[in-house]
């Protein structure tokens, strides 16, 4: 009987795909996924979840979108929820379709769902301070007139906000080629920038991403998207039907009707941190370190690959990016107790 190979009928787009690498590797102190290190027990804001998991969850998360448009000050028809931001870049892809434009390097989710998805995928290479080369984009969206273009600020995993006037020159250039131009700010909360929610009335072809999986949810997988009601509308259309799970959906309400108070307690705990471990880490001779905006700091070492295993042979798991980034590894800002931890064994590593 003949033999039915899978990799010879999967579509051409996905079998140059190379997915997304999410391995849990065991280690005792975890700093690879930009997680915030606070620990968030159901305890500590739910007393009992009281749901009946036989009837299917609200389809569209109306509780939810009406906590986050509360704490954003905006209406909650200006909101759809996705089962964390991927779902919804997928939704967005699959909407709106291609090209989609996006600067390299950043996250790896809008080029890996544009390939599956089928549509042409462009890159524009950061400048040499990790900013957006301003005329280089403008001159892709003149000439390829891309249907979506994603900018993520503070990007991942340089750690820096784009020039606020070099984006909203690009928004307004892509208005005239029906380009909508999707900013990402899961990095915002730890930002001295305030972010493009003020611009929305200004530009219909804007639309902002955020997440709760940074700020202490990840476990969650939360992510929403902001916009004008026609351009959701039209997202809706291919949002899978009760997406976010019932139980997801109350925590989630939940957290930030009665926890948020700590949640911004433990943001300002994690930029403080930051700070410092830039400073002790601009101490150490070797290292090229990188300001951020985000919630980890991107560092530039000689054998960065051998440094990294070494750092898991001590129980130290950080983000190996020299794939991306020459001889670089991206560090999350744990607790002030493992920030000192990984300092004290990257010079001895060193």
């Amino acid at each position: 009987m003949k033999k039915i190979i899978a990799f010879s009928l999967v579509r051409k787009n996905i079998q140059k795909l190379i997915p997304y690498q999410a391995k849990k590797i065991p280690c005792k102190i975890k700093l690879d996924a930009n997680e915030s290190p606070f620990p968030v027990k159901l305890s500590d804001f739910i007393s009992e979840i009281n749901i009946p998991l036989n009837r299917y969850p609200d389809p569209e998360a109306l509780e939810l979108k009406k906590a986050l448009a509360k704490k954003i000050k905006l209406n909650y028809k200006n909101f759809i929820v996705g089962n964390g931001s991927d779902e919804l870049i997928y939704y967005l892809i699959l909407t709106f379709g291609g090209p989609v434009l996006y600067p390299v390097p950043t996250f790896a989710m809008y080029g890996i769902i544009a390939q599956s998805v089928g549509v042409e995928r462009i890159e524009s290479k950061l400048d040499k301070n990790f900013d957006l080369k301003e005329d280089e984009i403008l001159k892709i969206i003149k000439l390829k007139k891309p249907r979506l273009i994603f900018l993520s600020s503070p990007n991942n995993p340089t750690g820096n906000t784009f020039s606020t006037e070099k984006i909203l020159k690009i928004v307004e250039f892509a208005k005239k080629y029906s380009s909508i131009v999707v900013i990402d700010e899961a990095y915002q909360p730890f930002s001295s920038n305030k972010g493009f929610l003020t611009f929305l009335n200004d530009y219909d072809n804007l639309l902002i991403l955020r997440t709760l999986s940074k700020i202490g949810f990840a476990g969650l997988r939360v992510g929403y998207l902001i916009g004008n009601e026609p351009f959701l509308y039209e997202i809706s259309k291919v949002r899978l039907p009760y997406n976010i799970d019932s139980i997801t959906q109350y925590i989630a309400t939940e957290a930030l009707n009665k926890f948020y108070s700590r949640i911004n307690k433990f943001i300002s705990q994690i930029v403080k941190e930051r700070e410092r471990l830039y400073r002790e880490l601009l101490k150490i001779k070797g290292l090229k370190v990188y300001p951020s905006e985000a919630n980890f700091i991107l560092l530039q070492l000689k054998n960065s690959r051998e440094i990294y295993k070494k750092l898991i042979d001590e129980g130290i798991l950080v983000r190996e990016l020299s794939s991306t980034i020459k001889n670089a590894i991206r560090v999350t800002v744990g607790t002030k107790e493992e920030n000192d931890e990984f300092i004290a064994t990257l010079k001895k590593l060193l």
